[in-house]
């Protein structure tokens, strides 16, 4: 059989012209290996995830017991049938006093170095004091907390097994919250299998849409890793006060004023909110958001550009986005101690 050179020049012509009729090409999109699913949960050596101290954590998420009127849990707005966020713009309120930032997923947190929006806990053991001491959520104390918890018999029976000893500390509620909270990971989504090397588990479009989030859209640029995040923070031009990370670290660090923690495009609601503050309900409206470009001004991220996409590309990513989701973790409530 005799073989015919052809050119590079020529095949980059084919390769193009193939291109522009919708024809997708492997060579167009970055290398799989990039985004391949970790084969195991991290944890710190401080906190090794154990059956029982996962079981008790679990308990304790969903036990509203936890807050001073008990009323509200932590599952009460990281809830499992709404991805592990509330589905609100802004969150609920204890005591009338609001908050102004979207309810996170909790989805995927074990590999954050840095939780909230503006990155003030540095692990999930220093994040699961927030919720429950802070005004607008659970509004307790930890102190309270652990004579509250010493008060119910059922209780002492899952601290005796997943710690040695019946004894309950702030220390090991949080450390339980924080394991349970590890165990919280996506589901395999189509894209996994993709990843994987089944070429067919995703469409032609979303491999369309995934050759414009790696190149000319750059939204691999932020939303990076098998996450979808560079757990880092970037201001996007939004229309705010709040300054975000800028309020924990110096006013000259300028590109972290207005700035917030990239959010994992992993697991999204459809219809969103999205954003910090909740603002926007569509996928179509956050990637017109980018497009173009952000209020301007002098912390704007650098990656903040205006680009053009025709309406065919957005659904393209649209498309892409959506092989994302894994669907529901089949979690069910516990029965609580008594």
């Amino acid at each position: 059989m005799k073989l015919t050179k052809v050119s590079s020049k020529h095949l980059l012509l084919v390769l193009g012209m193939l291109s522009v009729m919708g024809v997708s090409w492997a060579a167009e999109l970055p290398p799989r290996e990039k985004f391949r699913r970790p084969a195991d949960i991290p944890s710190p050596q401080s906190n090794p995830l154990t059956a029982e101290k996962i079981a008790l954590g679990k308990t304790l998420f969903f036990d509203a017991r936890l807050s001073r009127d008990k009323g509200m849990a932590c599952a009460t707005c990281h809830a499992p049938d709404k991805h592990w966020s509330d589905a609100r713009i802004l969150p609920l309120r204890a005591d009338g006093i609001a908050n102004a930032r979207r309810t996170p997923t909790v989805l995927n947190s074990a590999w954050l170095a840095a939780l909230m929006w503006d990155g003030r806990a540095s692990s999930l053991e220093n994040q699961a004091v927030l919720p429950i001491t802070t005004a607008h959520e659970m509004n307790f104390d930890m102190a309270a907390l652990v004579q509250r918890l010493h008060e119910i018999p059922g209780y002492q029976p899952l601290f005796q097994q997943a710690f040695g000893d019946s004894e309950i500390t702030p220390t090991r509620v949080t450390q339980s919250l924080a394991s349970f909270q590890r165990t919280l990971v996506s589901r395999e989504a189509a894209f996994d299998r993709w990843v994987a090397g089944d070429d067919l588990a995703i469409s032609e479009e979303a491999k369309q849409g995934m050759a414009l989030f790696t190149g000319k859209a750059n939204c691999v640029a932020c939303h990076s890793s098998w996450r979808f995040t560079d757990d880092s923070f970037h201001d996007i031009g939004l229309k705010t006060a709040d300054l975000g990370r800028g309020s924990k670290v110096p006013p000259e660090v300028t590109l972290m004023q207005y700035a917030f923690k990239t959010p994992s495009l992993r697991d999204l609601p459809i219809n969103g909110p999205y954003m910090h503050d909740g603002s926007m309900h569509s996928l179509q409206q956050v990637i017109q958001h980018y497009v173009d470009g952000g209020i301007k001004r002098k912390s704007l991220s650098n990656e903040m550009k205006k680009f053009q996409l025709s309406e065919t590309e957005v659904g393209y990513l649209v498309e892409f986005i959506k092989t994302l989701d894994g669907g529901p973790l089949a979690i069910e409530p516990p029965v609580m101690p008594e």
